[in-house]
C-alpha cells in the first residue's frame, strides 16, 4: 500500500506552517478552523453514513431534535411532541419564527417536503432505512406536523434526533434538485454555506438571521480535512487550526505540554471491526472468521495504533449504547487460530486482500498491524487504505452483492442514535445488505433478523433487552465481523476556543462555539 508521507514531507509541512504563522497570517479573532481526519463525501445529511460528514452538515442544518453530550434527546426546531397510545402517530409542535438561510419560512410543510424526499425510494438516499417505517407525513397547520408510522417504532424520536434528520429548505430543494443539493446546503443552522473545495475545505459564514439570539459567536468557520495525523497536530501548534480531531494518539503527551492547547480524551461508542464478505471463500467458513479473531492481539493493537487510547472491544456493541451486552474480548491465541484454520481446510493459511474504509494514519497503522498479525498464522494480506471515492464506489454503492470485490474490510461504527437498533440493524440485518445499508458482510441469520424485527415493535424494555441479547449472542457466535477495539475520542483545541466538543458517537458539537482574544 502507499505510505502517507515521508519524514521529509512532515518536516516541510511543519516548517511551512510555522512560516505562515510567523508571517502574520494568523486567524482573525472571530474566525475558526476545525481540522478533521476524514474528508466529507457530501453535504447532504440524508445521503451519508459517515459521522464526520454529518458533523460538517450540522454547520448549516438543524433537525427537530438533537442529542446532548450524554446522548439524551433535546428539542431544537420542535417545541414538543405527543405520541398516540398505539405508538403510531407522532404529533409534533414546531418552533415558529424560524427561517432558512434563503429566507424561506421553516414550517410543517418544510418538514413534510424534507421527509417525503428521503422516503421516496427513487431518490436512493442512504438514510432511507432510518425512516422507512414512516407511512405518512402531514402538515396539519404551519406549526404542527403529524407523522404516522406503518408500525410501532420505539426509537423513532432518536432517529429524528440523529444529525442526518436535518430540515432542508424546500425552495433550495426545488432549485437544486435531489442530487445537487449535496453541494448547496440551505438549512436553518447557525452558518451559511460559502464554498466547498472537496480536497480542501468546507467554508461557512455567520447566518445573521439565526433564530437563537446571540449566536453564532463566530464570524467565519472552516472544516478542513487533514488526513495526515502529524500535519493535523502541527496545525494546532502553529495556530493554523483552532481544533483538531482525531488527535494522533502518539502525540497526546507532547500536545499536553503546550500552554496554548488543551487535549481532551472522552468516552466513545465507536467500535472498530474487521468485516468479512461471507459470500466468498474462505470467509464463508465460520472457523476462518473465528481463527482471525484469535489471531489478532487487541491489547497490542490498542497500544500500537491508538497509543493506549483504546481497549479491546467488549462485545458487538460498545458500553454506553442502550441494550448493549458486555462480552469478554476475543482472546489472543495464535495456537488456537492455527488449529481452527487447519480444521477449516487451510493449514497453510491463504492469500487475501484487506481494505480500510479510511486512509488516515491511524487506520493505516491498524491494517499494517493486522497484516503482520495474520501473517503469523499463514494469512498473507495485501492491504489498501481506500480514498473516499474508492470506498463509495467499491463498497458502499456496489450494486450486486454477488460480485462485490470487498473481501476483508476494516471499518468502524457508532450507534449514533444511542440505542441498539442502529447498532445492529444497519450492520447485521439481512435487509441491510450493502448498498442498501452497511451489512457489507452480506450476513444473514434468521435468529438475528427475527430478534431485531421484534425488538423494533416492542415497547417493553425487558422484552426488548432479551431480544437484543439473543441477537448479540448469535452475532458473536457467527462473527460476520470481528470486534477489535473501542477507542476514546481524542481531540485538542486552542485555549482561545470554547464550546466545541466531541460527542460519544464522534460527532462534533459546535452549538456554543466562541473565541476569546
Amino acid at each position: 500500500m502507499k505510505q502517507s508521507s515521508s519524514s521529509l514531507r512532515w518536516a516541510s509541512a511543519l516548517l511551512g506552517l510555522a512560516a505562515l504563522a510567523a508571517s502574520g497570517s494568523a486567524l482573525a479573532a472571530k474566525d475558526v478552523v476545525l481540522a478533521i481526519g476524514y474528508q466529507p463525501e457530501t453535504l447532504d445529511p440524508y445521503n451519508t453514513n459517515t459521522t464526520i460528514t454529518t458533523a460538517v452538515t450540522k454547520t448549516f442544518y438543524e433537525g427537530l431534535f438533537q442529542f446532548d453530550k450524554d446522548l439524551k434527546v433535546q428539542n431544537v426546531l420542535a417545541e414538543s411532541y405527543d405520541v398516540s397510545k398505539d405508538g403510531l402517530v407522532y404529533t409534533i409542535k414546531l418552533r415558529s419564527g424560524v427561517k432558512f438561510h434563503d429566507g424561506t419560512d421553516f414550517n410543517a410543510e418544510a418538514v413534510k417536503v424534507t421527509l417525503d424526499r428521503v422516503l421516496n425510494q427513487d431518490n436512493k438516499l442512504l438514510r432511507y432505512n432510518q425512516f422507512n417505517r414512516v407511512g405518512k407525513v402531514e402538515a396539519v397547520n404551519p406549526t404542527t406536523v403529524r407523522i404516522t408510522l406503518k408500525e410501532p417504532f420505539g426509537p423513532f424520536i432518536n432517529s429524528l434526533a440523529h444529525a442526518s434528520a436535518a430540515m432542508i429548505s424546500p425552495t433550495a430543494l426545488k432549485k437544486w434538485g435531489n442530487k445537487d443539493i449535496a453541494f448547496h446546503p440551505v438549512g436553518t443552522g447557525p452558518f451559511e454555506f460559502v464554498e466547498w473545495k472537496q480536497t480542501d475545505a468546507v467554508k461557512a459564514k455567520k447566518f445573521d438571521g439565526y433564530w437563537k439570539k446571540g449566536y453564532p459567536k463566530v464570524d467565519n468557520l472552516q472544516w478542513k480535512p487533514v488526513l495526515e495525523n502529524n500535519t493535523r497536530a502541527a496545525m494546532l501548534q502553529t495556530g493554523e487550526a483552532d481544533f483538531a480531531f482525531p488527535i494522533p494518539y502518539e502525540q497526546a503527551e507532547l500536545l499536553k505540554k503546550s500552554d496554548k492547547l488543551e487535549v481532551v480524551a472522552s468516552p466513545s461508542i465507536i467500535t472498530r471491526f474487521l468485516a468479512f464478505n461471507m459470500l466468498q471463500k474462505p470467509y464463508d467458513n465460520p472457523k476462518v472468521r473465528e481463527a482471525i479473531g484469535y489471531a489478532i492481539n487487541k491489547e497490542a493493537l490498542s497500544k500500537v495504533a491508538f497509543g493506549g487510547y483504546a481497549f479491546p472491544a467488549q462485545g458487538v456493541m460498545p458500553q454506553g449504547v442502550k441494550f448493549a451486552e458486555k462480552m469478554a474480548p476475543i482472546p489472543y491465541d495464535v495456537k488456537k487460530a492455527k488449529a481452527l484454520l487447519a480444521e477449516a481446510g487451510y493449514p497453510n493459511g491463504f492469500e487475501s486482500v484487506l481494505w480500510s474504509a479510511y486512509n488516515n494514519t491511524t487506520s493505516q497503522k491498524t491494517i499494517q498491524f493486522v497484516q503482520q498479525q495474520l501473517a503469523q498464522v499463514g494469512i498473507k494480506l495485501q492491504v489498501q487504505a481506500l480514498e473516499v471515492g474508492q470506498r463509495t464506489e467499491q463498497v458502499d454503492a456496489w450494486p450486486d452483492p454477488k460480485t462485490a470485490k470487498v473481501r476483508m474490510y476494516y471499518t468502524g461504527w457508532s450507534s449514533s442514535t444511542g440505542e441498539a437498533d442502529w447498532g445492529l440493524r444497519p450492520l447485521f440485518a439481512s435487509e441491510s445488505w450493502a448498498p442498501k445499508l452497511n451489512n457489507m458482510s452480506f450476513y444473514k441469520s434468521d435468529v438475528v433478523d427475527a430478534a431485531i424485527a421484534k425488538a423494533l415493535v416492542t415497547v417493553d424494555d425487558k422484552e426488548k433487552a432479551a431480544l437484543y441479547k439473543t441477537a448479540q449472542d448469535e452475532i458473536r457466535k457467527d462473527l460476520p465481523r470481528v470486534p477489535l477495539v473501542t477507542e476514546q475520542n481524542l481531540s485538542a483545541h486552542a485555549k482561545r476556543l470554547s464550546g466545541v466538543f466531541v460527542m460519544p458517537d464522534a460527532n462534533i458539537n459546535i452549538d456554543a462555539m466562541s473565541v476569546s482574544n
